[in-house]
């Protein structure tokens, strides 16, 4: 067989894409980042017919490039959650007008083999869209997010992305200098928020592009 793990990971991705629809959320499979931003672009974001966008902290979808071709669209209204020159006040405010877009993009930090999405948040407004405000949100998910169950999501979570997410974001934090979660009182301490998404209301409201790649932490 040509590819073997390419395939392996075909059925994995087709496995939970059943699990997730059965849990009412709308699923697509991607071979790549790239097919997964032309994805977007050409069939999901078209069909909701979106005036205002914004989004949530995520590698992944940055590592496709949607994020630039999207701040460059003329006809979008875009709040840009990402602007590292607002002040704190500004980007507070920001985030809290991201709630109300007609579509928001994001990641997620696990996803279960059951269609469970799983999520640990310092802010509180990426899951805080994810579950309720935008009329339509999209989440790009790599490969190496899938988890056998929650147990394994929590414990990817806190040994592996959460301690790789504060040292991407130069945080002062125990982690960032150990790799191991110390259940930490830091002032930079980024896991505040747990959420766990077992199904989308209203019935696809939530899209999903799961990516044959490995994107993001």
């Amino acid at each position: 067989m040509k590819h073997p793990i390419d395939n392996y990971w075909q059925l994995k991705l087709h496995a939970v894409k059943d699990n997730l629809e059965k849990n009412n959320f709308e699923v697509y499979i991607a071979d790549s980042a790239a097919a997964a931003k032309d994805l977007a672009l050409e069939q999901i974001i078209p069909a909701l017919d979106v005036k205002t966008v914004s989004w949530g902290g995520s590698m992944s979808f940055v590592a496709t490039g949607l994020f630039h071709t999207l701040m460059e669209d003329k006809n979008l209204e875009i709040i840009n959650t990402f602007d590292k020159s607002l002040s704190f006040e500004e980007m507070m405010e920001t985030r809290r007008r991201s709630l109300l877009v007609d579509l928001f993009i994001t990641g997620t930090n696990a996803l279960t083999e059951a269609g469970q999405l799983v999520n640990l948040d310092m802010i509180g407004n990426r899951v805080g869209a994810m579950m309720w405000g935008p009329v339509h949100v999209l989440l790009i998910i790599g490969r190496n997010k899938l988890c056998q169950d929650m147990e394994d999501a929590m414990f990817r979570i806190k040994n592996y992305a959460a301690p790789v997410n504060t040292m991407n974001l130069d945080k002062k934090t125990p982690c960032a200098k150990t790799g191991i979660c110390q259940e930490c009182a830091s002032p930079d301490r980024i896991c505040n928020y747990w959420t766990i998404i077992e199904k989308s209301f209203v019935k696809k409201r939530i899209k999903i592009i799961l990516v044959n790649e490995d994107l993001g932490f």
